[in-house]
């Protein structure tokens, strides 16, 4: 098992990233990424690697990240969304290629649960859907179609704000 100096050397930024993708916010990502750390360091002896040390890792993120925002509701800031860069390819993301990313972020925000989350992981942290599933304690193929699901209620959204 490596030491926790080197857990955080190897998945600090891994961690940092995926909380980027919840909160759009350097500073808070960067808090987050701190005690997730923390929280890690103090269980640590309980981690059985039935998991990816990465999928441990944004289990404990997460749950930072919603305690973070139960104490702080209005975080969304969409101002910071714009400045963001999507410029990673993917198939998932053929259906924002024509439409205003502000836009698209507005309906995302409204997109209930989980997929928002999903969607996020997914686009902006690059998270498998194995991962995925991982960080929601649900099967590969729960987050594929929760997925799928997300993205098909954004393309009918974006479909009837062109009409």
């Amino acid at each position: 098992m490596q030491s926790i100096n080197e857990i955080y050397q190897q998945y600090a930024q891994t961690v940092f990233k995926y909380l980027m993708t919840l909160t759009h916010s350097v500073d808070i990502a960067e808090e987050l990424t701190q005690e997730t750390f923390y929280q890690a360091t103090k269980s640590i002896d309980r981690f059985d690697q039935s998991c990816k040390i990465t999928t441990w890792l944004c289990a404990i993120a997460r749950n930072n990240f919603l305690a973070y925002q139960r104490k702080h509701p209005a975080m969304e800031d969409l101002d910071a969304l714009a400045q963001m860069d999507f410029s990673v390819p993917s198939a998932e993301q053929d259906v924002f290629v024509s439409v205003n990313r502000i836009e698209i972020m507005k309906m995302l925000h409204d997109c209930p649960e989980p997929y928002r989350e999903i969607i996020y992981m997914r686009l902006f942290g690059n998270l498998s859907f194995r991962e995925i599933g991982d960080v929601f304690g649900k099967t590969e193929n729960w987050a594929r179609v929760s997925f799928y699901r997300g993205k098909e209620r954004l393309k009918k959204e974006i479909e009837e704000n062109e009409e």
